[in-house]
């Protein structure tokens, strides 16, 4: 198994893990050991990532671009490449392998070797790069097609009308209507749809060890609709089991103007890593993917991730426990993260993410769980104890009867960490204390306290919209009710006063959202 991670990203999670359990041998070459497969590997090959590689990268416009390693690779780490030729190398003298006349077979020593041979096969095709050489990569990318007679590659390609086709003619394939596997009925009445996060990428081996891409969806929620949230008596962050014919998974809900009714969403990232627990029979969940169907086109043989029929239920979860922490220099947010992510399975909901500070500079951790009876007291010390509220330095508030626990740490007057459990109320303004960096100075033992309201009046910054410089929904707003004009000038003018959607642009749907949604001030000029 290479560069995929089907324990995250495959449907029907039950199916798929059952497989990897009853496999002979499982070799898994991973890049990351946080990914989802690798607890299932009898062998794991530690391969290099995108900035330990050397070789050639092809873009969408056809464009072919020298790559350099960036650092070296980490310990036994290599590149795919390699340890391919190296397996090859192990099977052609392995007892019944037909011996390689040639003693050429695989003996690749560079990636060059390679780009070399694939070049050669390109030869008369409409993706012929014969033309094209190694070392002239190392100067400037080039666009395939470019023949070995060409001087510079094709920009668009079939310009002659000649197609790589039997006929020379392009095919087209008229495709007839076909309904979704499942359809929505009185037990399963609402339609998934699971997709992606702006800011995040896949099973988030990569993305979601940075906690600053975090700003825009700070933790894994089912979404649906106001007026089905209403008709179920849902309120944000209720905890609700989705279920489908497949499995169950739990987490909050939260209602969207986005969905159409009967309609839920819940973003194809979050696997087992970030979402799980144990269900009734003590098993551990599996993520979005523990619910989805495993039909599939049978010309692509691609999953229909974006429909199943599920039934959405609150969950009586009356337990709750929340911890967040801003970690220390010397501790690794990493390994913070994968010790409290161990924890996961001993609860009925867990869910793990890392956040940070709008800048960047500063890296936290928060822990939710849910259990429908209070776990063993020694569980929520470990929890305590991996965010570092161990000791004399923490306030702290136990009911040890009812399981009830409030510890945290302040520090130059700073809320540094907490962790509050059975009754966690207090959440909303205990995280916007500790994440806005507020000062407590006012607050004394009313820290302590439970309670939805704060004891002293707190200032919500508001959702983060652009990642790249946290510019805040609030902020943009405030800026737009003084900036009249169209909706360009007013983008413009945004873009030079806030910064947001000048750098990687993915903010700029919703920047022009909350301009079509922010009145212009007749008090204000143009």
């Amino acid at each position: 198994i290479a560069c995929t991670n089907p324990a995250q990203s495959m449907p029907n999670q039950a199916t798929v893990r059952r497989a990897l359990e009853r496999a002979e041998f499982v070799v898994v070459q991973e890049a990351f050991a946080t990914a989802e497969t690798c607890a299932f590997a009898d062998l794991l090959l530690p391969a290099t990532t995108w900035g330990e590689k050397e070789g050639t990268v092809t873009n969408s416009e056809r464009r072919i671009t020298r790559v350099r390693a960036a650092v070296p690779p980490p310990g036994q780490a290599r590149h795919d490449w390699q340890i391919v030729v190296d397996l090859a190398q192990r099977l052609k003298k392995a007892p019944g392998i037909a011996a390689d006349k040639s003693d050429m077979h695989m003996a690749y020593t560079t990636p060059e070797e390679i780009w070399l041979e694939h070049r050669a096969s390109t030869r008369g095709r409409d993706l012929d790069i014969t033309g094209m050489r190694y070392d002239l990569l190392q100067e400037t990318p080039l666009q395939w097609p470019m023949p070995e007679s060409a001087l510079q590659g094709k920009a668009r390609l079939y310009e002659d009308g000649v197609y790589p086709t039997a006929s020379g003619r392009a095919k087209f394939a008229a495709i007839a209507y076909v309904p979704t596997s499942e359809v929505r009925e009185s037990r399963f009445p609402f339609s998934l749809n699971t997709g992606r996060l702006r800011d995040q990428w896949h099973g988030m081996t990569r993305t979601g060890v940075i906690g600053k891409l975090f700003g825009q969806v700070p933790e894994p929620v089912v979404q649906l609709n106001p007026q089905d949230m209403a008709r179920l008596g849902f309120t944000d962050g209720d905890l609700v089991h989705v279920t489908s014919k497949r499995g169950s998974i739990v987490l909050p809900a939260q209602a969207s103007d986005e969905l159409g009714a009967n309609q839920a969403f819940i973003a194809m990232h979050w696997g087992a890593g970030f979402l799980s627990g144990r269900d009734h029979q003590n098993k551990t969940l599996a993520g979005v993917n523990a619910i989805t169907t495993s039909a599939y086109c049978p010309t692509s043989k691609q999953p229909e991730l974006k429909h199943a029929a599920v039934k959405v239920l609150k969950a009586e979860l009356p337990w709750t426990l929340l911890a967040l922490a801003w970690i220390n220099t010397e501790d690794s947010p990493l390994r913070v993260n994968q010790a409290l992510r161990e924890q996961m399975v001993h609860f009925e909901f867990a869910s793990c993410v890392p956040f940070s500070s709008d800048d960047g500079a500063k890296q936290g951790v928060l822990f939710r769980a849910a259990s429908s009876e209070s776990p063993d007291m020694n569980l929520v010390q470990t929890i305590e104890g991996l965010i570092g509220l161990s000791g004399i330095s923490s306030l702290r508030y136990v009911d040890a009867k009812r399981c009830h626990v409030r510890s945290m740490r302040v520090r130059d007057e700073l809320l540094e960490a907490f962790v509050i459990a059975g009754d966690t109320s207090a959440e909303k303004w205990l995280n916007t204390l500790l994440q806005t960096q507020a000062s407590t100075a006012s607050y004394g033992r009313r820290l302590l306290m439970t309670g939805a309201n704060p004891p002293v009046a707190l200032v919500d910054k508001g959702a983060t919209v652009c990642t790249c410089l946290g510019v805040r929904d609030i902020t943009i707003s405030t800026h737009l009710n003084n900036c009249n004009g169209d909706e360009e000038a007013r983008l413009t003018s945004l873009k030079n006063k806030l910064g947001c959607g000048t750098q990687c642009g993915s903010c700029i749907p919703q920047l022009k959202r909350l301009i079509a949604t922010t009145p212009l001030n007749q008090e204000v000029g143009v």
